[in-house]
């Protein structure tokens, strides 16, 4: 019986937790947990009925605590005790009667003593009626105790059958019909999603049937090497990359980690590990394909100032183009467009052209850029905006730019630099250039002008009659960086001044190039991406003859404001033997909010957008 109600017990505080449990589950974080809404409103209602049935559960203890366990308990407690401590008593009296019977026994037989006599007897009729009264008490709860026992076994059943009937009663009565049809919906629905994961489980088993029947070379690293479909317009990419360590000065380990792209952030994952690691900010940074050691599919990440930054290795040819793709994608900041996925389409269309015979870079609405032809082009001036006149035909690409003509992608200075690197004096910069922050011809400039550039590649062309030469110098040069995964610019300080194009340093204030502006011949900024703008440069050469090399930028402003500045310095130029046309055309040029000159002493900025106007250099009086 005490089994029974502590099991009874049991059930009521395994009914209240079942019922809490049922509550929390929409608490619990499973890995795949999805649409469970319709099983945690079920679990819901389960939890009401199991906290019903608790209360149920917890009156029967209740009943069974009090008309099965304490009856019994009573019986043991009360009856069978007093039964015991009678007879003791009993046994104490009879005890004390055989002793008063020796000492009576013993008295002597010669010299009798009456009054030892007398009081000898005294004792034993006391023990005698003690141990008769002893034993009429003993034997009477003997004879009651045969009674009382048959009740102790009957009461506690009774009320345990009492119980139970009372339970199952109300249990009935609570449970019938309203949980006959919710336990009916809740079968259909189980049933329902039997024959879903049926279902699944058949498609899993034709799909695994499909993978075995396959070929090995889809498991095999690289198989598509001779022609691999590559996404270029990635804006994220994730999966397994070694990475170079250096353990020493010439040794190194490589170490497989899984990688992903979050944002503008590459981020490792070591195996086993929760979560991943900042590696590399990507924001500016550039990405290039490498030759390392005896490892294929290398490629490495630079830092926007310039500095190596990590090292990777793909599985295949296709895993290590996807990923310089993607990266130089993200390096632009494509992912904060509204839109990166068609910004980041648009962005490498280029690159398809490239791969598609065309005969022509198409046709181009009338350009409002300052793009200047000093040879074919008459150049109208009306209210500050020059406009160049149409030409009648568009020239074909191999009229522009021979096939094949080699690309430069990063500005050089030639070997004669280091010439004189063992020698005593100082240095002298090929160029003519100084290395000082002050260049002397730009004092006496009436124009000065910065635009922060990075250069793109330049190219021998055969004309420059028009500037369709740099529209197919600029979609050749985009074509075989992204060809041939060269995405690493240099940026360079752009001066215009009205003598010279120079480009320096922004490290080492140093130049890099230096062009005259008469050698400037066309220049044009591209019609749909703003930034990118080009110019022709005619050279003469030593046989007499003269060279064309178009070069290609890409600026953080407008590259129709570049443009702006080189044809005032043009315009500068051509005026400066006459000094009033020079005062009419300083008199033309556009004046700040508050009534500067854009003309001497600016200095590049960060921030700079190339807008002439933000660019205020020394006031000019009337």
């Amino acid at each position: 019986m005490q089994r029974v109600y502590g099991a009874q017990n049991e059930m009521c505080l395994a009914t209240q937790q079942l019922s809490k449990q049922l509550l929390a589950y929409e608490k619990q974080n499973f890995a795949l947990g999805k649409g469970d809404e319709e099983v945690i409103s079920t679990l819901h209602y389960f939890s009401k009925v199991v906290d019903e049935l608790n209360l149920l559960h917890t009156e029967l203890a209740k009943q069974l605590a009090d008309t099965m366990v304490l009856p019994i308990i009573q019986f043991r407690e009360k009856d069978l005790t007093e039964v015991s401590t009678l007879k003791d008593l009993f046994g104490l009296a009879s005890n004390e009667h055989d002793l008063s019977m020796a000492k009576y026994s013993r008295l002597p037989k010669k010299k009798e003593n009456e009054k030892v006599k007398t009081e000898v007897g005294k004792e034993v009729a006391a023990a005698r009626r003690k141990q008769h009264l002893s034993s009429l008490q003993y034997y009477c709860a003997l004879n009651a105790l045969q009674y009382r026992k048959q009740m102790a076994m009957m009461e506690p059943m009774i009320g345990f059958a009492h119980g139970q009937i009372n339970f199952f009663k109300k249990g009935a009565e609570m449970f019938s019909k309203p949980m006959d049809s919710f336990l009916s919906s809740v079968a259909d629905m189980v049933q329902s999603i039997q024959v879903e994961l049926e279902a699944e489980a058949e498609k899993m088993r034709v799909s695994q049937q499909e993978l075995l029947s396959v070929d090995e070379s889809v498991y095999t690293p690289d198989s598509d090497v001779a022609a691999p479909q590559i996404n270029r317009n990635l804006i994220q990419k994730a999966g397994y990359l070694n990475l170079r360590n250096k353990t020493g000065l010439v040794t190194t380990t490589w170490e497989r980690l899984y990688f992903f792209t979050q944002g503008g952030n590459l981020m490792c994952q070591p195996r086993g590990a929760v979560a991943g690691g900042l590696i590399q900010d990507l924001d500016n940074c550039s990405v290039m394909a490498v030759d390392c050691e005896d490892r294929r599919y290398c490629f490495q990440i630079t830092t926007p100032n310039g500095k190596s930054g990590i090292i990777l290795q793909a599985e295949s040819r296709k895993e290590n183009e996807e990923w310089i793709c993607a990266i130089n994608n993200i390096s632009r900041q494509i992912y904060l467009t509204d839109n990166p996925e068609a910004v980041a389409i648009k962005l490498n269309q280029t690159a398809l052209q490239a791969v598609t015979p065309i005969t022509s870079f198409g046709k181009k609405q009338e350009s409002s850029c300052p793009s200047q032809n000093l040879k074919n082009s008459e150049m109208e001036n009306e209210n500050d905006k020059i406009v160049p006149k149409a030409t009648a035909r568009l020239p074909e690409a191999e009229e522009l730019i021979a096939p094949g003509t080699p690309i430069q992608f990063d500005i050089v200075l030639p070997a004669t630099e280091f010439l004189d690197q063992n020698r005593g004096s100082r240095r002298t910069n090929p160029f003519g250039e100084t290395e000082d922050e002050s260049f002397p011809e730009a004092e006496d400039s009436l124009l000065q002008q910065m635009f922060i550039v990075r250069f793109l590649g330049s190219m021998a062309v055969k004309t420059d009659s028009t500037t369709e030469v740099i529209y197919e110098a600029m979609r050749q040069v985009l074509a075989a960086r992204a060809i041939h995964n060269i995405f690493r610019m240099t940026e360079s300080h752009l001066m215009v001044t009205s003598q010279s194009l120079r480009l320096i340093d922004p490290q080492t204030q140093v130049s890099r190039a230096n062009f005259e502006l008469t050698s400037v011949t066309q220049f044009a900024a591209h019609q749909e991406n703003k930034r990118l703008v080009g110019f022709v440069i005619r050279v003469p050469e030593s046989t007499g003859e003269e060279s064309l090399s178009t070069y290609i930028f890409e600026s953080n402003s407008e590259g129709e404001k570049i443009c702006y500045a080189i044809n005032l310095g043009k315009e500068i130029i051509e005026v400066q033997k006459d000094p009033e046309a020079l005062a009419q055309l300083m008199l033309s040029i556009p004046l700040t909010n508050d009534g500067k000159y854009v003309l001497l002493n600016d200095q590049p900025d960060d921030n700079d957008d190339g807008n002439p106007n933000e660019h205020r250099g020394a006031e000019s009086e009337a």
